[in-house]
């Protein structure tokens, strides 16, 4: 069953108060917030009435948005062979907790802040490049694949990259998905960093 605060985040993400699922599933609003936050247990049959109730809403929400609709084009990437503080530089810059890796022109993994600072404590840590300690590459989809399968992706991985004919064209992040689902523009100014 899926975990009770994941139905919270999903309503958020959709804009939906809480009221609207509350009479949808034919419960009052107390009893769903309670729900929410986990101080009933509410019956295998209702959680179910929720989910489809949510699955609808995602459904009219985005079912014309593509990924190219919610990415951010501007992909900040660190190179492989940077150090450690080049790469906390270039992602304080701009703003980012994360960041793809490139090793000659090719998406090779990540690198986060978590990574950086346990790996700062380390004594030689000004030796070491970010190709040592990078994480796991950010799952790859077509600029037209459905924004919303990109979900289930963000719930397991922090970003999503988006290619178009092999070539890399952008990033969605989390934000990027939310406000795209709750009809929020999607333009920004120019140069402006996603919040």
């Amino acid at each position: 069953m899926e975990a009770l605060t994941d139905i919270r985040k999903r309503r958020l993400s959709l804009g939906i108060p809480l009221g609207e699922v509350a009479r949808a599933v034919g419960r009052s609003d107390a009893t769903l917030s309670r729900i929410e936050r986990g101080q009933i247990r509410p019956s295998y049959d209702l959680v179910q009435s929720i989910l489809r109730y949510l699955e609808e809403r995602e459904g009219v929400a985005a079912p014309h948005m593509r990924a190219s609709d919610v990415m951010h084009t501007e992909v900040v990437c660190v190179d492989a062979s940077s150090s450690l503080s080049q790469a906390s530089e270039v992602m304080e810059r701009g703003g980012f907790s994360q960041a793809p890796v490139v090793d000659g022109g090719r998406v090779t993994g990540s690198i986060s802040e978590t990574a950086i600072l346990r790996t700062l404590a380390r004594p030689e840590a000004r030796r070491i490049r970010v190709r040592d300690v990078q994480e796991g590459a950010y799952p790859q989809v077509d600029a037209s694949c459905p924004a919303d399968l990109l979900t289930s992706l963000l719930g397991r991985y922090p970003a999503v990259l988006v290619v178009r004919r092999g070539e890399l064209c952008g990033i969605v992040a989390k934000s990027d998905l939310i406000r795209g689902l709750r009809g929020t523009s999607l333009r920004r100014p120019p140069g402006a960093a996603p919040p």
